[in-house]
């Protein structure tokens, strides 16, 4: 076993309980394991599907969780009640909704390819699962510690296109085919500022391992990197296909969007990866900027993780129930030329700062916060008023085409279309003739 293992708690505590004889497990003063000796390659398997089954099976029931939880706020925000029927506050909804979408009937459209219709929904969960294995919830509470563990997520995430892409041709329809190619529009735009974002919170910490990222964060980086939280929280959200940026469905437009003839659990899948967007995004933001599993002592830092993480995703929602959605042309727009321009400014500002202070102290980093937060608000407001519409004029109307009366006012006779009587129309006709 390989000490990088070991000093994971995760396997240490599950593979030296069982292979406690080995020689690294004896070092860490663990006596004896449940297995004979040489039996250690069978510990190793034993604590992997472990791992892996609690970190998919607590994934998974976080998402019941949220659905819930979600749905209540979504209620909270509109001034009803929302779901109180099964169970006690409605606790159970989400359990009941997941037992009806496995029994509904599992349709598939005649002209449909088969192979990539059931494999879409496949590509599209596995990436919001794989973010979970590079992800600290804890001191060392994770699966493994990748030394390129951003450019992990961001590639791994980058599947969600294909996975559209996949869906939407394979089901031959199209509606979701026009709905995919907008959605790969969107994806793609906002995953350049999304990734440029990043590029500062590497800069600082020296190192692309979110570990090491977490350990350089003696100052938050949504204090010290204001500008990179803003790009990047707004390109999550684009990605997630969220409010206002949800136009991956579209309901009042495209009905379900790319999956419109899912049926079943093919679109329970779908929705259950939504949600695990979701839940991942917010990890990735407490990591990145709001410095992880790190808190004060006595409290647990697994408390910490889970308490910040809830309050990313309260934001989400909240973002999701005040804004409306904008038109396609508006979301490409902010892409390219708001959020892309703003990345390049903050890594130009912090190249320079980092310059001045190569290896920065706690002070230091207050000083590039007290520097990086007016420069963020005037680069916001610069460039919301170049992408702004313009002010118009109240139209004043002309003499010939009066202005419509409100309410309140009679119309202009000049506005109103008097028909001759009958006999007058006869009059005029026999006129003519």
């Amino acid at each position: 076993m390989d000490q990088a293992f070991l000093d994971n708690s995760l396997w240490r505590n599950i593979y030296c309980v069982l292979a406690g004889d080995s020689a690294q497990c004896a070092s860490r003063e663990y006596s004896s394991g449940l297995l004979p000796g040489g039996m250690e390659w069978l510990a190793f398997l034993i604590a992997a599907a472990a791992i892996i089954g609690l970190f998919v099976n607590g994934v998974l029931g976080g998402v019941i969780v949220l659905i819930w939880g979600e749905r209540r706020l979504f209620g909270r925000f509109q001034s009803r009640t929302g779901p109180n029927r099964w169970g006690p506050f409605g606790m159970l909804t989400s359990v009941a909704d997941a037992i009806k979408t496995m029994f509904k009937e599992d349709l598939v459209p005649a002209e449909a390819d088969r192979i990539l219709f059931n494999l879409a929904p496949v590509l599209i969960a596995a990436p919001a699962l794989l973010v979970f294995s590079v992800i600290p919830f804890g001191i060392g509470t994770y699966v493994a510690d990748l030394n390129i563990g951003v450019l992990f997520i961001m590639a791994v995430t980058s599947l969600t296109t294909l996975s559209v892409l996949t869906a939407a041709w394979s089901s031959a329809n199209r509606i979701a085919i026009l709905s995919a190619l907008r959605s790969i529009a969107l994806l793609i735009s906002y995953e350049i500022p999304m990734a440029l974002a990043l590029v500062g919170i590497i800069m600082l910490a020296g190192s692309m391992s979110l570990g090491d990222i977490i350990a350089a964060q003696n100052v938050p980086f949504i204090i010290v990197q204001p500008l990179a939280f803003f790009v990047f929280f707004l390109a999550a959200m684009a990605e997630m296909a969220r409010a206002p940026f949800d136009l991956t469905e579209a309901e009042s437009e495209l009905a379900a969007g790319y999956l419109n003839d899912y049926a079943s659990m093919k679109f329970g899948i779908f929705f259950l990866a939504e949600f695990m967007a979701e839940i991942s995004t917010s990890a990735i933001v407490t990591t990145l900027f709001l410095s992880g599993w790190r808190g004060f002592d006595p409290i647990p830092s697994h408390f910490w993780f889970g308490a910040k993480l809830i309050a990313v995703l309260f934001v989400i929602i909240w973002f999701r129930m005040t804004l409306p959605r904008l038109r396609v042309d508006q979301v490409l727009k902010f892409a390219w030329k708001g959020l892309f321009e703003l990345t390049l400014i903050n890594i130009v500002v912090t190249a320079i700062l980092i310059a001045i202070w190569p290896q920065p102290t706690t002070s230091q980093l207050w000083m590039m916060a007290a520097i990086n937060w007016p420069i963020a608000i005037i680069s916001i407001w610069g460039v919301s008023k170049l992408l702004g519409t313009s002010s118009y004029d109240k139209p004043q109307p002309d003499a010939d085409n009066p202005e419509y009366p409100v309410g309140s006012e009679e119309i202009p006779a000049a506005s109103v279309y008097k028909a001759e009587s009958t006999s007058q129309a006869q009059a005029s006709n026999e006129g003519g003739d």
